[in-house]
């Protein structure tokens, strides 16, 4: 976030200090808004790309700080585990062949960091949750070796003053005490960034909200971790009681950091108010810059701790402000998971954008007509049961009374998605294409999770569960590095 992290421990004052400076930066930012033409411009489409490192037995392997080094490529970053590495990947127009320039982007990436890890005789994988990860590979030094990483386990840990509790019922059951947040780092995911003008933005927000759990349905790819069978999505369960900063005995009336939102909203500020004056700072480093004085000598203030502050409170569509090209806000879009191919993380990322862009022009009447909580219940649903999951979609948007099967609602969502893409310049034999990986996964039934859950079904019949998770894991593997979408995988015989 661009501010540097040079303690591991913070006083009363330092948060006060920074909580006054929140305060300031959200008065900057409001007068930043009001500016007219601030952001405006064409929308433009970036992304972060998570991924695993592992060996040649496909365990998870502790090196990203090795294999950074032996990169040449300033997009990549370590993550929070030692096993992780993302890859921050440019921004460009969403008009035209935006799609086509994402898929390039994340192979470029991609092709540098199996260069890297080849030097440590490691590879990489995308998948939202590594599956032969073990409770050793888990525990604090796993976590990557930064006085940032420090820092914010250890400011999550003093909040919290008990252990974190994972307990994540699905097949199987997995009741865990950690205590660290080590075991966030095990969820990986692949992270859309969408520019939008301040005057759109509440509604594009509001849409990109209600088409999440359609399209986390439809991209689940995280169906076990730590050898238990848990949701579709395990990532979206994981990563909110990883890092639950809250007592369990002091947990009522007290926001989650992860969370999915409370309402729909009336305004970009509303979302940057929210996070600061219901969560505690974790992070409370000043920058040099004065953001008011800033904003009074005519520059674009970097607004660097409202930023870093943001960046400690994970909403699974999150506001960012950027100072870059005049200052600008994006929405980043967090609830797909890495995987299984960069083909289907670009067909999610189409299906979502364009399905959010259609029915953002309709707002004003489904806002009044869905409630918030059935949204929220229903990306949760869609996390644990994926492509069999029920959704609440809005009639006037061609949903019918009361739930209905996701399946049978696609066909109407994704003419929705192609039109929202065209209408946003996307060309439309590119966004055919890739929305056609959507259409093709639904007919087929055939997610990133599930096939992993069918190859589990039959290895079981003649291994051990770990041996059957480790032959899954390899085919899926195999199948990646072809590269061909999750829809057309085999399973290994």
């Amino acid at each position: 976030m661009g501010l540097a992290i040079n303690r591991t421990r913070f006083s009363d004052e330092d948060r006060h200090r920074f909580s006054e400076r929140l305060d300031r930066s959200l008065g900057v930012l409001s007068e930043l808004l009001a500016r007219p033409g601030f952001g405006e411009g064409a929308p433009s489409l970036g992304a972060e790309l998570e991924v695993s490192l592992v060996d040649v037995r496909g365990r998870a392997m502790m090196c990203n700080a090795e294999v950074l080094r032996a990169s040449v490529d300033t997009r990549l970053t370590v993550e929070l585990d030692r096993f992780n590495l993302e890859a921050n990947l440019r921004h460009g127009p969403l008009a035209d062949r935006s799609l086509t320039r994402l898929v390039d982007e994340c192979h470029d990436g991609l092709r540098e960091i199996e260069r890297a890890a080849a030097t440590q005789g490691a590879t990489s994988v995308m998948i939202g949750i590594l599956p032969t990860l073990t409770l050793g590979d888990l525990q604090h030094e796993a976590m990557t070796r930064s006085r940032r990483y420090e820092a914010l386990s250890n400011s999550l840990c003093h909040l919290r003053a008990e252990p974190f509790q994972l307990d994540i019922h699905g097949e199987d059951d997995l009741r865990l005490a950690c205590n660290d947040v080590t075991y966030e780092g095990a969820a990986t995911s692949f992270q859309v960034h969408l520019q939008v003008a301040p005057l759109q933005f509440a509604r594009v927000y509001d849409a990109i909200q209600l088409a999440t759990p359609v399209v986390l349905a439809v991209a689940a790819n995280s169906p076990t971790f730590l050898g238990r069978r848990l949701w579709d999505e395990t990532r979206i369960a994981l990563f909110k009681q990883a890092v639950d900063h809250r007592p369990e005995r002091g947990t009522l009336g007290r926001p989650a950091r992860v969370s999915f939102g409370d309402d729909w909203i009336g305004a970009p500020l509303e979302l940057f108010q929210e996070t600061v004056r219901r969560h505690a700072p974790l992070l409370p480093v000043l920058d040099l810059e004065d953001p008011v004085e800033a904003l009074a000598s005519g520059a674009t203030p970097g607004l660097r701790e409202l930023r870093l502050h943001q960046s400690t409170v994970w909403r699974w569509n999150r506001a960012i402000y950027d100072s870059a090209g005049g200052g600008h806000l994006r929405i980043e879009m967090r609830a797909l998971p890495s995987g299984p191919t960069v083909a289907d993380m670009v067909a999610n990322a189409a299906f979502h954008i364009g399905l959010a862009l259609d029915i953002a022009e309709e707002a004003d009447g489904w806002r009044q007509e869905v409630a918030f909580g059935d949204v929220s219940n229903d990306f949760y649903r869609a996390a644990r049961q994926g492509l069999s999951t029920t959704i609440e979609w809005p009639v006037s948007l061609g949903g019918q009374q009361g739930r209905g099967e996701l399946r049978a609602l696609m066909p109407m969502l994704l003419d929705r998605a192609q039109r929202g893409l065209t209408r946003a310049g996307v060309d439309p034999t590119e966004s055919r294409t890739f929305l056609s990986i959507i259409e093709r996964r639904v007919h087929v039934g055939q997610t990133g999770a599930s096939w992993q859950r069918a190859v589990l079904d039959t290895a079981e019949q003649r291994r051990s569960r770990d041996e059957a998770i480790a032959f899954m894991f390899r085919a899926y593997l195999d199948r990646q590095q072809d590269g061909e979408p999750v829809d057309r995988w085999r399973l290994p015989a």
